[in-house]
């Protein structure tokens, strides 16, 4: 399905998964959406890309629900639909809710970190669907999760909560448009050098570059892949957490290092 002339949407395109997915995708002649607060950063990206003046650029924050949805439509206006549309946009932030003293302070980081990996996710698909059930040709929505869906680690209940809710959130739209032309795609990161990652103060097995992890991307995405884990090792680990026991799983990680918390405001 990755061919000249597709059309994709990808918010959270200014760095990281999602720039290398736009590179990627701009590098097989596809027209782009790029979405994301850093406006700078996105021109960039878009001079930097085969026919530049091809890609459409929005600086929005996927929070501002009624300007990513004019986004949304706007690209489908000026491209006349759109063929794959990917939520990238995500942020990570470490929780401790245990400790009674920041407990304000922790549900101030679930609440932005729900908002923007799940919420989000939702609000950018929501205005495409009806345009790609017009459409003759196959169609991809597509949720970014990540392998800290699988369980949940000390240190990162936010995050692996937030992943876990995508993860089911996509399978549910998988299968309410399983009548339709719209397949609905998961990618399950593992580690991808990207500066979300480089806050991570602990060893990060099987870590990835994320060109790789875009060709690897774009092609599951082709094939309407329903669950891919990215890179493939870490598929491997994620299905053997998934079945360990919990007895031993909260023994193996109860000491296991945590993700850098938000200070005090």
């Amino acid at each position: 399905m990755s061919l000249p002339g597709q059309r994709v949407f990808i918010t959270g395109a200014s760095s990281g998964i999602g720039a290398a997915l736009a590179r990627a995708y701009a590098a097989r002649g596809a027209t782009l959406g790029l979405l994301g607060r850093r406006g700078e950063a996105l021109d960039q990206l878009r001079q930097s890309l085969p026919a530049p003046s091809c890609h459409q650029v929005y600086a929005v924050d996927v929070l501002d629900r009624a300007a990513l949805t004019a986004a949304a439509h706007d690209f489908i206006a000026v491209n006349g639909g759109a063929d794959i549309v990917v939520a990238c946009a995500g942020i990570s932030q470490g929780t401790l809710t245990g400790q009674a003293d920041d407990l304000t302070n922790d549900l101030a980081v679930f609440d932005a970190v729900f908002a923007t990996n799940v919420n989000a996710t939702v609000a950018t698909f929501a205005p495409f669907i009806a345009a790609m059930k017009t459409q003759s040709t196959p169609c991809r929505l597509v949720g970014i999760g990540s392998v800290a869906g699988i369980r949940g680690m000390r240190g990162a209940g936010a995050y692996c909560a937030s992943k876990a809710a995508l993860h089911s959130y996509c399978e549910a739209l998988r299968v309410e448009l399983r009548p339709s032309n719209i397949r609905v795609v998961t990618i399950a990161p593992g580690y991808i050098d990207t500066p979300m990652t480089r806050a991570n103060r602990f060893p990060m097995p099987f870590l990835m570059p994320p060109e790789r992890f875009a060709t690897q991307a774009v092609a599951a995405i082709a094939r309407g892949d329903s669950f891919r884990v990215l890179p493939w090792q870490m598929g491997v680990v994620a299905k053997l957490l998934r079945l360990m026991p919990n007895a031993l799983f909260d023994r193996l990680f109860a000491r296991a290092p945590t993700k850098p918390r938000r200070e005090h405001p």
